[in-house]
C-alpha cells in the first residue's frame, strides 16, 4: 500500500510542470547544427578521391569517375546503400574538399528495400532542400556548382 501512495506523490508532483512532448509530424523539431541524418552529396566539389568509401566500415558508399578533356577527376557515379549505413560520419571527416555532409533528415521510412540506395542526384537535392531550410548554415556555391545546377535543369527538357 505504501508503494501505491509513493507512485501517486511522483504522478501528482509532475502534473503542474511544463510539458515536453511534442506532437511530432505537427510540430517540427529543432536539430543542432551537427546533428548526423542523411548526407549531402555537392557533385562539382567531389574530386573522385575515394576515401570516403575507403573509410566506411560497412562499405555502402560506391563511387566512379573519370577524366574530363582538362584531364581532371569528375564524379560519375555516387551512390549509398542506406540499408547498411551508419551514419557514423567518418566519411564526412575524411573529404578534403567537404563535398559530402551530413543534413538533419532522417526520415526514409520505406516498404520497399531499393528505395535505400541513394544515387548522388538524390543526396544533391538533399543538400539544396537542406540550403532552403538553413540559410545560415549553407556553404557559398562556386562556379561549378552553379553550372552544374544548370546543366540538371536543361537536362530534362532536352531529353523531352
Amino acid at each position: 500500500m505504501f508503494g501505491l501512495l509513493k507512485g501517486m506523490a511522483v504522478t501528482i508532483r509532475q502534473l503542474p510542470k511544463k510539458k515536453v512532448t511534442l506532437m511530432y509530424p505537427e510540430q517540427e523539431i529543432s536539430y543542432p547544427e551537427r546533428f548526423r541524418g542523411v548526407h549531402r552529396f555537392i557533385p562539382e566539389l567531389c574530386t573522385v578521391c575515394n576515401q570516403c568509401a575507403r573509410i566506411c566500415p560497412t562499405d555502402c558508399i560506391s563511387l566512379s569517375g573519370s577524366r574530363d578533356e582538362k584531364r581532371k577527376l569528375r564524379i560519375e557515379t555516387y551512390d549509398i546503400n542506406y540499408d547498411i549505413c551508419i551514419l557514423c560520419n567518418l566519411c564526412t571527416e575524411v573529404c578534403p574538399t567537404e563535398a559530402i555532409l551530413m543534413s538533419d533528415k532522417f526520415e526514409l521510412a520505406s516498404y520497399n528495400r531499393d528505395d535505400f540506395y541513394l544515387d548522388m542526384h538524390w543526396l544533391y537535392h538533399n543538400e539544396l532542400e537542406y540550403e532552403r531550410l538553413h540559410p545560415d548554415r549553407a556553404i557559398p556555391q562556386t562556379e561549378n556548382q552553379k553550372e552544374y545546377e544548370r546543366k540538371r535543369s536543361e537536362k530534362p527538357a532536352s531529353e523531352a
